[in-house]
């Protein structure tokens, strides 16, 4: 397998790649970790005329933690799963990365390039959205943040519009906000066929008062489980009658479909019992 020709850019700051790409179009694509961009081509179903090559973009690949974590599109998988600061303020972003296939493909796939390829089936797509994340962008109009839930569109589709992902920022776990993630896949490593992730504050109560739940796998961008969510408000996370509330409403609010992987009705059921461990696993954090 070989890709169709291409002229290649070694970008050495995020304005040249920027500028670059404003001057393509949609004939650039940006060359990060490779994971995705690079089989993509060999097998020609991507062929970009420009190649912008972003690791010499020494800024890309940064991780600050201050009032948030801040991660840079360039931080390789394996790099931020090791990241004390990233163990410090959102540990369910360890354990998510650590999902990501495996470690030669960790070491090498970025974080940003994880998130602009934005596989419905993802782990962080989900993760970012349960936490309230914030994607930066910038272009040639200037730089933007963009809420992880408005930032996936679809199937490999964002709001990205002719620009640069720059950084992911995360807010720090409060005090009584815990978050965990699980996964199906049919070995580790494959592609996740449902993920579910979990974030919820308890209060002095003990009872849940804020949640966000949040699937892979089930639609072409990660989902929220709205009705799920209202229904864990206000009742503890070990009732079992409200995990079950939940793992029925959430099979009742997803309409995956079939493929050559899972059946919808699958997905469906696990779907709801995921939830309901990411829940379970959620609550003595």
């Amino acid at each position: 397998m070989k890709p169709a020709r291409f002229e290649y850019v070694a970008a050495e700051s995020a304005d040249e790649a920027v500028s670059v790409l404003a001057e393509h179009g949609h004939d650039a694509a940006l060359l990060a970790g490779g994971q995705s961009l690079v089989p993509l081509m060999n097998m020609r179903m991507a062929r970009p005329g420009v190649v912008i090559d972003l690791n010499r973009v020494r800024e890309l690949d940064t991780i600050r933690l201050d009032g948030v974590l801040e991660v840079g599109a360039l931080v390789r998988q394996a790099r931020a799963q090791r990241a004390p600061e990233v163990a410090e303020a959102a540990p369910i972003v360890v354990s998510a990365i650590g999902q990501i296939g495996h470690p030669a493909i960790r070491s090498r796939g970025t974080i940003g390039g994880n998130v602009a390829h934005a596989d419905a089936s993802s782990e962080l797509p989900a993760v970012l959205v349960a936490l309230g994340a914030e994607i930066v962008a910038r272009g040639a109009g200037g730089t933007r943040s963009i809420p992880a839930e408005a930032f996936f569109v679809t199937h490999f589709t964002t709001a990205l519009s002719g620009e640069l992902l720059t950084h992911v920022r995360i807010p720090r776990a409060e005090p009584g906000v815990s978050a965990a993630f699980v996964e199906v896949a049919r070995r580790h490593g494959d592609f996740a066929l449902v993920g579910a992730a979990a974030r919820v504050r308890v209060g002095a109560d003990g009872t849940c008062a804020e949640a966000r739940l949040v699937l892979s796998g089930v639609a072409g961008a990660p989902f929220r489980a709205a009705r799920a969510e209202e229904a864990i408000v206000g009742r503890r996370l070990d009732d079992a009658s409200a995990l079950a509330d939940v793992e029925r409403l959430v099979r009742d609010e997803v309409s995956p479909t079939s493929d050559v992987h899972a059946t919808a009705a699958y997905r469906k059921r696990v779907a709801g019992v995921l939830v309901r461990r990411s829940l379970e696993q959620a609550a003595p954090r």
